[in-house]
């Protein structure tokens, strides 16, 4: 389990010297200082390592996944939304077993949760429900590369919005990256006329651009919020119980959407007949879904809580070369002139952010923020 104390919080209760392993961030540069005890260093590493990659395949599985569903026949964008979150029971088993099962840890499983906590994880589940309906919308609609591309600007808003919600610093260099990601949307827009798939119209296309971008936004939104919440949360396993009532509640949004819909009955025509690979493929894509998703919500949600919201956005910048590409590898995707041109002003936006959130300070006194890693 992780724990994050500020420098204010009372003391902690003393702890055998064998089971004390903290390190120390630094909250401006969201680089981790080494403390004498090297292996919490590790510990620490190891967990961000493992999230991240959590991230990764997540983050580009369930973005191809979810296109394949759509290029075959799948047609349901309730069915899309509710597959997003559908797979949250996963999250039981990190939740309860090594507690219950495995008897690893003394802690039970959502102590220390309060009534504000609960009802704060369910508000965010029902606002990620809305932004999973915004995503399936633009998926259905445009190419890979393209969606990649507009969910980019994410990170632009995230770094307004987690300055005004979360009191992150913005600089210079970060501004840069904001003109250069907006001008990468701009120009992506302009090219709606020579980039919509065949039998795709302008208005569909338009449909589909403006919903990517809104769930982008809704995802800027929802980074540096989660960031504040954190603050107070005290280990990543909490973080895990919170990520279950969020997929919970979101479900139950895409649940009653469906209901109302008739995407149930839709669920059910594409796994008989609708799908054109067969019912066996049919349901294994909506099972890839459903895991896909998980890691990908589950990595970004430990991205904020072991830094901040502004890394984690940075790391969803990451794969947007990884998504672009994979885009055009598996699926084919035009990628001409104008689309190069974003990518590029995308990776040119990322690198100045990069370098502007990991120079070091020269003359500025360090405040650190300690990290304990409890095994």
């Amino acid at each position: 389990m992780a724990g994050i104390s500020s420098p204010s919080s009372p003391p902690a209760p003393p702890r055998p010297s064998h089971e004390d392993k903290s390190i120390t961030m630094d909250p401006e540069t969201n680089s981790v200082e080494a403390n004498p005890n090297e292996s919490s260093n590790k510990n620490f590493t190891l967990l961000l390592t493992i999230n991240f990659a959590v991230l990764i395949v997540g983050s580009i599985g369930a973005t191809l996944v979810t296109k394949f569903y759509f290029i075959h026949k799948g047609s349901s964008r309730w069915v899309s939304t509710w597959v997003q979150s559908a797979g949250f029971p996963l999250l039981s088993l990190p939740v309860f077993l090594p507690h219950h099962l495995f008897h690893l840890t003394p802690r039970r499983p959502f102590s220390g949760f309060t009534t504000k906590l609960t009802i704060l994880s369910l508000l965010v589940g029902v606002f990620i429900g809305v932004s999973n309906l915004l995503f399936s919308w633009g998926t259905s609609y445009l190419p890979v590369s393209t969606s990649s591309l507009l969910l980019s600007s994410q990170l632009a808003f995230n770094l307004i919005l987690s300055a005004v919600i979360a009191k992150n610093k913005i600089t210079f260099k970060n501004l840069n990256c904001v003109i250069l990601l907006t001008l990468s949307s701009v120009l992506l827009a302009l090219s709606a006329s020579s980039d919509r798939p065949a039998g795709l119209t302008r208005r569909q296309y338009l449909i589909g651009f403006f919903s990517t971008l809104a769930a982008g936004i809704s995802f800027a939104v929802y980074l540096p919020v989660m960031e504040v919440i954190y603050r107070g949360v005290r280990s990543y396993a909490m973080v895990v119980e919170m990520q279950l009532l969020v997929g919970m509640a979101a479900t139950a949004f895409a649940s009653v959407g469906m209901a109302a819909d008739d995407g149930f009955s839709d669920l059910e025509k594409e796994g008989a007949a609708g799908f054109e690979l067969g019912e066996a493929a049919y349901w294994t894509t909506i099972a890839a879904c459903a895991v896909t998703w998980q890691m990908s919500f589950l990595g970004t949600a430990g991205m904020v809580f072991l830094t901040t919201s502004l890394t984690s956005g940075i790391c969803m910048t990451a794969l947007l070369a990884l998504n672009v590409g994979s885009g055009v590898v598996v699926y084919g995707d035009d990628f001409g002139g104008v689309k190069a041109v974003a990518t590029v002003l995308c990776v040119w936006g990322f690198c100045s952010y990069v370098y502007g959130m990991y120079q070091k300070p020269q003359n500025q006194n360090r405040r650190g923020v300690s990290v304990e890693i409890m095994m």
